[in-house]
Order: structure tokens, then sequence, then C-alpha cells
């Protein structure tokens, strides 16, 4: 069952239940001690319902949830639009309520168009902190000014959305020293923190995401 206590909206952050293919079962607990608020999308309603994790909200068009029965505890939100997927629909659900963290998970695996498209949504609403996990990565958009501490031999990927420039790193094995990175043309795959501490990023333009993997 999720774990719910009181706190003001938009205050923690939120995690969203994409359609995706599904996590371990620790990562879950894990996110729902972290997220008082749970959202989520039409079709992922039954898989959580046999799971015993009840949602305060279900959205999308409600065309992939078949039957359900009304709930007092879990609100049902159709939106029928086709401009935008449903994870587009619960990210803007939840601005709307005030968040400005967003956890996803299940957003990954499965159908490719989904998960690229998952993925795209980091670019589309960059001033949201949304964070995408699966069990083997973490995926999020970072500031122009950036640092963290990772371990030694941490994988590292540098993603730019669609295009950055001026972009400056220390403490990764393949250092960028005010250099370009571009979709289809050149990215930062694959890289990995030089030693055990602080990794700093910084760039001038453009829209830079990072991908922390442990495989």
């Amino acid at each position: 069952m999720s774990s719910h206590h009181f706190v003001k909206e938009g205050q923690e952050p939120a995690l969203v239940f994409a359609n995706g293919q599904e996590c371990s079962h620790d990562l879950v607990v894990q996110l729902m001690e972290w997220c008082p608020f749970i959202v989520a999308l039409d079709g992922a309603y039954h898989r959580l319902k046999n799971k015993q994790i009840a949602p305060d909200v279900v959205i999308g068009d409600l065309d992939s949830i078949g039957s359900y029965e009304p709930s007092k505890e879990i609100r049902f939100i159709q939106k029928n639009s086709q401009e935008k997927g449903d994870l587009e629909k619960a990210i803007l659900f939840l601005i709307d309520k005030g968040y400005d963290t967003i956890h996803v998970i299940w957003a990954t695996g499965k159908r490719l168009d989904h998960t690229i498209n998952n993925l795209m949504l980091l670019a589309t609403y960059p001033k949201i902190r949304i964070i995408l996990y699966d069990d083997f990565s973490k995926a999020y958009v970072i500031p122009k000014i950036f640092s963290k501490v990772f371990n030694q031999g941490a994988f590292i990927s540098l993603i730019p959305l669609p295009y950055c420039d001026g972009i400056t790193t220390s403490n990764l094995k393949f250092s960028l020293k005010n250099e370009s990175l571009k979709l289809g043309d050149r990215s930062g795959t694959s890289n990995e923190s030089a030693s055990t501490g602080e990794i700093n990023i910084i760039y001038k333009t453009g829209l830079l995401a990072i991908i922390e993997s442990t495989d």
C-alpha cells in the first residue's frame, strides 16, 4: 500500500507511474517513501492495483483502463487530447498543483516510441525538475552550473537536448573544455568519474541532461 502523510501540496516530490517496463520493488518502495502524492497513467492502473498500490490520481484518456470502480480515495481524470501523451498530461496536472519536482518510473522499456517521447519531456519542461528512473539509470536536466559527488568509475552520460554549447567539465575521464554537443552529431555518452569526489559541469547555452547509470 502507498505510504501517505500530510504535507502541503507541491512541498515534496510527486511520483508518476507511467506505462512502460516495471522496475524493482525496492525502487518503487524507495520512491514512494520520498513522494507522498502518487499519480498513475491509466495504462498502469490495473498493474498497480494488482500490487496493492493505491495512487491518489489516475489520469489519461482512460481508454487503456477498461472498467473500474469509482473510489473516494482515487480520483480518475479523463483527458482526451491527442496532442499530448498521458505522461505529459500527468506532468501538466502536477505543475498546476504547484509541484516543481516530479519523479517518474515505468517510463522506459516496452515501446521505444514511448521511451523516446518520455525522455524528450525533459526538454519540454526544463524549469520543472523531472527525474526519470529505472533499475539501471536516472535521467534529468542539469542547470548551467552543476556539481555533485560521485564515486570513482560512476557511469555518466551527458545528453544535449538537442544542442548545448560552451561545456566545460572537471573530474570526468573524458573531459570537455568549452566544447559543444549535438544530438545526431556528437553526444557525451559512456563517460565516467575520474576519481571519487565532486564532478563539476558548466555550459553556456542550450540544454543538457545527465544520465547516471549503474550498469
